[in-house]
């Protein structure tokens, strides 16, 4: 199997690093492994239809295309773990201790954002085709314009300078050993590291769900994604339907 990052494209300008990947894939040129680093990204995608914003070649924007057929679809959460440790390996091995995962699949360091993850699944019958890994990490950039306060950069943590498509390849080392570790049926592992990993683990949080604020403890996450807390009513939340407010 071809490991993550062998064949590594690096693209001037693109709308989307996830639809050029998708447009590789239906166009007969893609393999498990490759990659798509764009320098600047224009219409880049977030969670729940938001977009993706980055300044031009201050950060890592990139898609992994990978073949996940013997793993089942059944729990794609199992995926998004390993995806978010591999980042969360990174980010913390240069930002430090103050790295978490905000759930589901946010990489913050403290209570500011420093990544995301987006993947995009194709299954037939049953069967997991394809997984497009989009990934998102602040490295460079110093100015994020009204979400400054919300938003953080290696760069602005360390306050050095760093080579974005250097780090790139060094963030595909660390999933590569995370991807692997969910091949060998490691579920329990991943699952525990990235409880530990967690933001506000055993902390109280505030969210939001169909309009309607509640407070609750986070206490972990099941092993199909749904974040867990001492909550009377709202003991398990999936995906989707709630909003943090931090």
């Amino acid at each position: 199997m071809q490991s993550l990052g062998r064949r590594f494209t690096i693209l001037t300008s693109v709308d989307s690093t996830n639809n050029y990947a998708m447009r590789e894939v239906h166009a007969g040129l893609a393999n498990h492994g490759d990659v798509y680093l764009a320098l600047d990204q224009t219409r880049g995608k977030g969670q729940r239809n938001k977009q993706w914003i980055t300044q031009p070649g201050e950060n890592i924007t990139m898609s992994i295309l990978t073949h996940p057929v013997s793993l089942s679809p059944s729990n794609p959460f199992l995926l998004v773990a390993a995806v978010a440790l591999g980042v969360f390996d990174f980010f913390q091995h240069y930002a430090g201790k103050k790295t978490c995962i905000k759930w589901p699949n946010d990489i913050f360091w403290g209570d500011r954002k420093a990544g995301g993850i987006l993947i995009e699944n194709q299954v037939r019958n049953q069967k997991w085709r394809i997984a497009v890994i989009g990934i998102g990490v602040n490295i460079n950039q110093a100015d994020f314009g009204p979400f400054s306060e919300k938003a953080v950069s290696l760069s602005g943590i360390t306050g050095k300078k760093f080579d974005v498509i250097l780090l790139a390849r060094a963030l595909c080392t660390f999933l590569e050993k995370r991807y692997r570790q969910l091949l060998s049926g490691a579920n329990n592992d991943i699952l525990k590291d990235y409880t530990a990993a967690m933001y506000k683990l055993n902390e109280e949080v505030n969210f939001r769900m169909t309009g309607a604020g509640f407070r609750a403890k986070v206490e972990g996450v099941s092993p199909r994604g749904s974040l867990l807390t001492n909550h009377p009513v709202h003991s398990q939340l999936s995906w989707g339907s709630v909003e943090w407010i931090v």
